[in-house]
């Protein structure tokens, strides 16, 4: 028995809650700057030096007047800066995490990688897909089935798509990464292979262990037991927590990641694999220290911000999380899932809290 007095950690409900909160938080810190090939780290850090926002503690600022041509945001921009924030902005980063919870509701842990493919066609419109989930979903409509919707005529199979979606799998298995990875190995293999399956096992795996992992390294090192180690993807994980062992600042690790991986494209699962990794790591369990390094570490910021939130929040807790994070949330997701849009943040929490307890 815990002596009277004994401080506790976050209950499971209450670090679902925080993963939710982090993934849309973290999420909409980066969609702003969304665009690796122009929002490089360097460009990043101009922006917000420019807009005194370093270090960055808040989402991030308005545009300086009159540098619109060198520092251009995405168009959502309006809905994504501090001040002007009013519940999230659609993001397909939180509409997979939607479309999972409903998956799960809908066919229970035994659902199969064509009820996933069904479930895309009746609520996610075609074009708020991307890259292998439009390659997928196109496959779909012409009558392929898994696993040719993933290889045919689909240049995209390894990219990140497929761990941006493994979210709700981690939630649903709090201390089993184990099985967290094998649903959602299940799911990836609609779109992708290789390096994209095992981004999203990784990914579900790392948030399942955040449950009960002491710190984000115990939980990297969990994710990293349920993939190939001889992958490219483990090696790159494994660098990175090489790197930081060994002393090296944030951004010279991420230095050392680009001469690596850099050639791969900034969508590539491999490449944010080392950034989502090096902002846990050097974020030393601060929420805010690990969203704000995660989305300055460039390439697909939006989608690997929302993955370290998620992490971040499930190792902190909801009540763990700074109230400039969550308070301009207002409890209310957009979402272009079909039935979903204005859904209460709370309420999303709660369904995936009934389905981790089941």
């Amino acid at each position: 028995m815990t002596p009277p007095g004994t401080p506790q950690g976050p209950t499971t409900d209450d670090r679902i809650l925080g993963g939710w909160l982090g993934r849309i938080a973290g999420n909409m810190l980066g969609k702003p700057v969304e665009r690796g090939d122009h929002w490089t780290r360097d460009r990043i850090d101009r922006y917000l030096r420019a807009t005194g926002a370093l270090p960055l503690t808040d989402y991030l600022p308005e545009p300086p007047p009159g540098r619109d041509a060198e520092f251009e945001l995405r168009p959502e921009w309006r809905q994504c800066v501090r001040g002007r924030i009013h519940g999230s902005c659609r993001d397909d980063d939180v509409d997979y995490a939607i479309l999972g919870l409903h998956l799960l509701e809908t066919h229970g842990f035994a659902f199969t990688t064509e009820q996933v493919g069904e479930l895309w066609l009746l609520r996610l419109p075609f074009l708020q897909t991307f890259t292998a989930e439009r390659a997928a979903y196109r496959n779909l409509t012409a009558g392929l089935k898994p696993p040719l919707t993933a290889t045919y005529d689909n240049p995209y199979q390894e990219w990140i798509g497929a761990l941006i979606r493994a979210d709700v799998f981690g939630w649903t298995s709090p201390g089993d990464p184990r099985r967290a990875a094998s649903l959602a190995r299940r799911d990836a293999v609609l779109s992708h292979t290789g390096n994209g399956v095992y981004g999203a096992m990784w990914a579900a795996a790392l948030i399942a262990a955040a449950f009960t992992a002491a710190d984000a390294r115990e939980a990297i090192e969990a994710g990293l037991a349920v993939i190939p180690a001889g992958s490219r993807f483990a090696r790159t994980v494994r660098r990175t927590t090489a790197l930081h062992e060994a002393g090296v600042s944030w951004s010279a690790a991420l230095d050392e990641l680009e001469k690596d991986t850099g050639r791969l494209g900034w969508i590539h699962a491999v490449p944010n694999a080392g950034v989502i990794t090096a902002g846990l790591l050097y974020g030393e369990g601060d929420f805010t220290s690990t969203v704000a390094l995660t989305v300055r570490g460039g390439l697909d910021t939006d989608s690997n911000g929302a993955t370290a939130g998620s992490v971040a929040g499930v190792l902190c807790g909801a009540a763990g999380i700074p109230p400039q994070w969550t308070r301009p949330l207002e409890d209310r997701v957009r979402s272009a899932v079909f039935g979903f849009d204005g859904t209460r943040i709370g309420e999303l929490a709660e369904r995936t809290a009934r389905l981790a307890s089941a």
